[in-house]
C-alpha cells in the first residue's frame, strides 16, 4: 500500500518550476526541518501518536512563560519563511511555505488573544484530554506502561497550569458564558467523584501484554491506581471546586464572542482560522441563509417521495416521534451503523485511487463522555502505534439518535469521510508532520460533509428517509452558518439561533440543544463544514468542466487528499495545477 501511495503521489505531482533555485530550495527545506523538530517539542501528544516513544510520558507546557518563548520562536520562523523568494521554490516547497505562513500567523494570534485562558468548551477541553488518550493508547511493553504512569503523574501540574490560566481569564473577563460553565462544572464534578477502580484513565491497563509477568502486571496496575488516587484525583477536585466556587459566579452573561474583551476582533480571527478564507461574518451569514432556502426546497421534494401528506413541520414531527426510526438497544444501533459502514467499504475502490492501510472500527462513545456528546464522532487512530481509527456512535438517549441520520453520519465520520482522509494523511511520509496534523477544519470537516453528498452518488442511501436524513444533516450545517454568526456577530439569543434548526431540520431536540451549546462555547468552529464542502464541490465542478472526458473522479479525489489537509487557497492552487497536468497527460 505504501508503494501504491508513492506511485499515486508521483502521478499527481506537478513538475517543479524551471527557475527554482537550489539556494532558495535548500533554505526552505532547512526551515521545514527546523520547524518540524521544534514543533514536536511543543506537542508531545501529537509526537507520541506519530511514534516518538519519549513523548508518550509527557503533556504539553501551557504556561505563559512557555507562550512567551513560543512567540519568540514563531516570530523567528516567520521572518525566515518570508525571507525566501517564492519564485525560487519547487511546487512542494511553495506549498510548505504558504502553509507555514498561515499556521505561524494563527499560532501568533492564539498567543495574542491568550486563548489558554479558556481551555475548554461544552464537550471537550484539557480536563478530557487524558481520557481521550486512554481510549486510544496501547500498552505493548513495560516501557509503554511506565510511560502512561508518567503521564498520569504529569497530570497535577498540567491541571495546576490550566487552573492558573483559567483564573487569569476570570480576572480579565475572558470566560465562557454561564450556561457553558454549568455544563463543564458538572463534567468536572463527575470526574472528581468517579469510582477509582473503573476510571477511564486506567483503561490502558485493562489488558497488558503477556511479555510482562503477572506479578509485574499487578505492580504496575497498583502503581497506576495509587497515582490516580493520590495525585490525579486531588487535581480533578481542585478543578471541580474552581468551577463551582470561582468560575460560575464570574462566567459572563452574554453568549456571543463579541461580548468578550476585544471580542469582535477575536471572532473575526476565529472565522478566518476555521474557514481558512477571507470571508466576513456578514458574508457567511448571507451564504447560510441562501443555503437554507436551497436545501429546504430539496427536502420538500424528497418528502413527497415518501408519500407523506402534510407540511414539512408535520413530517419532521413524524420523524422525531415514530418508534420505527429509532433503535431499541445500544447493540441494535451499533449493528445498524456497522452494516452501513461495510456497505460503504464495498464501494470505495470505484471512487478512490488510493485507500489507506489503516482500518477502523465501529465503537460506542465512552459512557463517561456520552452525556452531552454528539451523536457520532471520529477518533483518530495511529498507524505507528497500531491503533485503528474509531467511528464512535453515541448509544445514550436512543430516542434522540434517529436511524435516518446514521447513513450520513457513517459517511462523514468513517469512510469516505474522516477516517479515509485522516488515515491517508497519516500515511503520507513525504509530507511534514506539522502539515499532516494541522487543524484545518474547513478541509477536514468540509471533506466530511462532501463525503455525505458523495454517498448519494455511490448509492449508499437506500430509502427516501435516509435521503431526507442526509438533507437534514446538510441543513444542520447550513444552519450553523446562520446560528454561529448570529450568536457571535449579530448578538442573537439562543432561542433565535434555535429557530433555524427546529424549523428546517429533523434533528432530535437533545441534539439541537447540545449543538447550540457547542456553537456558543466554540466560536467559529461550526463554520468550516459548509465553507469547505462548497469549495471542494466547486473545485470538482471546475475540474470536470475543464477536463471533460478526461476527468477521472478517482484521480480527482487523490489530488484533493494526497497532500494532507490544506487551507482553501492552497487547495485551490493545487487543484488548478492538477487540472493543467491532467490536460497534458496522454
Amino acid at each position: 500500500m505504501l508503494k501504491a501511495l508513492a506511485v499515486a503521489l508521483t502521478l499527481l505531482a506537478v513538475p517543479a518550476l524551471a527557475h527554482a533555485t537550489p539556494a532558495d530550495e535548500k533554505a526552505m527545506q532547512a526551515i521545514v526541518r527546523d520547524y518540524q523538530a521544534w514543533y514536536e517539542t511543543q506537542d508531545p501528544i501529537g509526537a507520541g501518536i506519530n511514534g516518538d516513544k519519549a513523548a508518550l510520558s509527557k503533556l504539553p507546557d501551557i504556561t505563559p512563560t512557555s507562550d512567551a518563548a513560543r512567540k519568540v520562536a514563531l516570530l523567528a520562523f516567520d521572518k525566515r519563511v518570508r525571507a525566501v523568494p517564492t519564485a525560487g521554490l519547487s511546487e512542494d516547497s511553495k506549498l510548505n511555505q504558504g502553509f507555514l505562513e498561515r499556521i505561524l500567523n494563527d499560532q501568533l494570534q492564539d498567543i495574542r488573544f491568550d486563548t489558554g485562558r479558556m481551555p475548554f468548551n461544552s464537550d471537550s477541553g484539557f480536563h478530557q484530554t487524558m481520557a481521550y488518550l486512554a481510549s486510544s493508547t496501547p500498552i505493548d511493553s513495560e516501557a509503554d506502561a511506565l510511560a502512561w504512569i508518567a503521564r498520569l503523574e504529569a497530570m497535577p501540574k498540567y491541571y495546576a497550569d490550566n487552573l492558573a490560566n483559567i483564573r487569569r481569564g476570570i480576572r480579565d473577563g475572558f470566560t465562557q458564558p454561564k450556561l457553558i460553565a454549568v455544563i463543564v462544572a458538572g463534567q468536572a464534578r463527575r470526574a472528581a467523584d468517579a469510582p477509582l477502580e473503573t476510571d477511564p484513565l486506567l483503561a490502558p491497563f485493562v489488558k497488558l501484554p503477556a511479555s510482562i509477568s503477572p506479578a509485574r502486571q499487578a505492580e504496575l496496575r497498583a502503581r497506576a491506581l495509587a497515582v490516580l488516587k493520590d495525585k490525579v484525583r486531588p487535581a480533578q477536585r481542585d478543578f471541580a471546586e474552581l468551577m463551582e466556587k470561582e468560575y460560575l459566579p464570574a462566567a459572563r452573561p452574554g453568549l456571543g464572542a463579541s461580548t468578550l474583551p476585544d471580542g469582535k476582533a477575536y471572532y473575526q480571527w476565529r472565522v478566518s482560522y476555521f474557514t481558512t478564507t477571507a470571508m466576513t461574518p456578514d458574508e457567511i451569514h448571507a451564504l447560510g441563509v441562501s443555503e437554507v432556502a436551497r436545501i429546504r426546497a430539496e427536502m420538500l421534494t424528497v418528502m413527497a417521495q415518501t408519500g407523506f401528506k402534510g407540511s414539512l413541520q408535520e413530517f419532521i414531527a413524524y420523524l422525531r416521534t415514530d418508534p420505527r426510526f429509532y433503535a431499541k438497544t445500544p447493540e441494535e444501533l451499533l449493528s445498524y451503523a456497522s452494516t452501513i459502514a461495510k456497505r460503504i467499504d464495498d464501494q470505495l475502490p470505484r471512487w478512490f485511487g488510493t485507500l489507506p492501510r489503516l482500518t477502523y472500527g465501529v465503537r460506542p462513545v465512552p459512557a463517561e463522555i456520552a452525556e452531552g456528546y454528539t451523536s457520532a464522532r471520529y477518533f483518530t487512530g495511529s498507524p505507528r502505534q497500531g491503533v485503528a481509527g474509531g467511528f464512535m456512535v453515541n448509544t445514550s438517549h436512543l430516542d434522540q439518535r434517529p436511524l435516518y441520520e446514521m447513513t450520513a453520519l457513517a459517511l462523514h465520520e468513517s469512510v469516505p469521510g474522516h477516517h479515509l482522509q485522516i488515515a491517508l494523511g497519516q500515511e503520507l511520509d513525504d509530507v511534514p508532520a506539522f502539515r499532516r496534523d494541522a487543524d484545518m477544519t474547513a478541509f477536514t470537516e468540509g471533506w466530511g460533509l462532501y463525503a455525505e453528498q458523495l454517498g448519494d452518488e455511490m448509492g449508499i442511501y437506500l430509502t427516501p428517509y435516509d435521503e431526507f436524513g442526509r438533507l437534514s444533516m446538510e441543513m444542520w450545517r447550513a444552519c450553523r452558518l446562520v446560528a454561529d454568526t448570529g450568536i457571535h456577530w449579530l448578538g442573537w439569543t439562543k432561542e433565535e439561533a434555535r429557530t433555524c434548526f427546529t424549523d428546517n431540520t429533523a434533528l432530535a431536540p437533545l441534539n439541537i440543544e447540545n449543538e447550540l451549546n457547542r456553537y456558543i462555547a466554540w466560536p467559529g468552529q461550526a463554520l468550516g463544514y459548509k465553507i469547505g464542502e462548497l469549495k471542494i464541490m466547486s473545485l470538482r465542478a471546475k475540474a470536470k468542466a475543464e477536463l471533460g472526458g478526461k476527468f477521472d473522479i478517482r484521480r480527482f479525489h487523490d489530488a484533493v487528499l494526497l497532500a494532507g489537509p490544506l487551507p482553501m487557497d492552497l487547495l485551490e492552487g493545487r487543484i488548478d495545477r492538477w487540472i493543467a497536468a491532467e490536460k497534458a497527460r496522454k
